[in-house]
C-alpha cells in the first residue's frame, strides 16, 4: 500500500509540473572559505620586538632637560616646535595613563600605544606617568624611564611637560611624525 501512495504522489507531482520549463541559470559554485590563519608566533615576535625596542639604559647627550621638567627635541627639528608644543598648539588626540604599572608593563604599554598612534596617523598624545608619590622613595620612576623610552622612538619629534591643567609634572605631551 505504501508503494501505491508513493506512485500516486509521483503522478500528482508530475501532473503539477507538466508544463514547467527549467530556468536558464548557471549553477553557482560556492567557494569554501576558510578563516585566515592566525600567525601566533608572528604576534608574539611583534610584542617581543616592541618590548625590546625601548631600553631603560638609553642616555642621549642631546637632552634639553632643565631640572625636573621633561623637554626633548629631535635633532634637526626647529626649536619653534618645542615652544608650540609647550603652549598647547597641537590638540591632544589620544592619551594613556601609566599609574599603577610596573616598569616592564609601562614600557610595553607605551610601545604599543605609540605604534597604534603611528598606524592611526595620530600626531599629538599625552602620556600620564604620575609624580611618583605612590612609589618607593616617593620618586617618579616612570617619569625618568619614559624620557629615555620616548627618545628611542623614531616617530617622536618632541615632547614637553604638560601644562598644569593637563597633568603638569605628572604628564608629558608628545608630538609624533605625520
Amino acid at each position: 500500500m505504501a508503494d501505491d501512495d508513493t506512485t500516486g504522489d509521483n503522478s500528482l507531482f508530475h501532473e503539477a509540473v507538466k508544463g514547467a520549463r527549467p530556468l536558464k541559470i548557471e549553477p553557482q559554485h560556492v567557494a569554501k572559505t576558510h578563516p585566515k590563519p592566525i600567525a601566533k608566533q608572528f604576534i608574539r615576535d611583534e610584542k617581543q620586538a616592541l618590548r625590546d625596542s625601548l631600553s631603560d639604559d638609553f642616555y642621549p647627550a642631546h637632552e634639553l632637560e632643565s631640572g625636573e621638567e621633561l623637554l626633548y627635541l629631535r635633532s634637526g627639528q626647529s626649536p619653534s616646535i618645542l615652544s608650540k608644543l609647550r603652549r598647547g598648539f597641537w590638540v591632544v588626540q589620544a592619551q594613556i595613563d601609566l599609574h599603577g604599572l610596573i616598569s616592564d608593563e609601562a614600557r610595553l604599554y607605551v610601545a604599543e600605544f605609540l605604534s597604534d598612534c603611528k598606524k592611526r596617523n595620530i600626531r599629538c598624545v599625552r602620556i600620564v606617568h604620575g609624580k611618583g608619590l605612590g612609589s618607593r622613595n616617593r620618586e617618579p620612576v616612570l617619569k625618568h624611564k619614559l624620557r629615555s623610552w620616548l627618545m628611542q622612538r623614531d616617530e617622536v619629534i618632541a615632547y614637553a611637560q604638560a601644562k598644569p591643567e593637563d597633568g603638569g609634572s605628572g604628564a608629558v605631551i608628545v608630538l609624533l611624525k605625520a
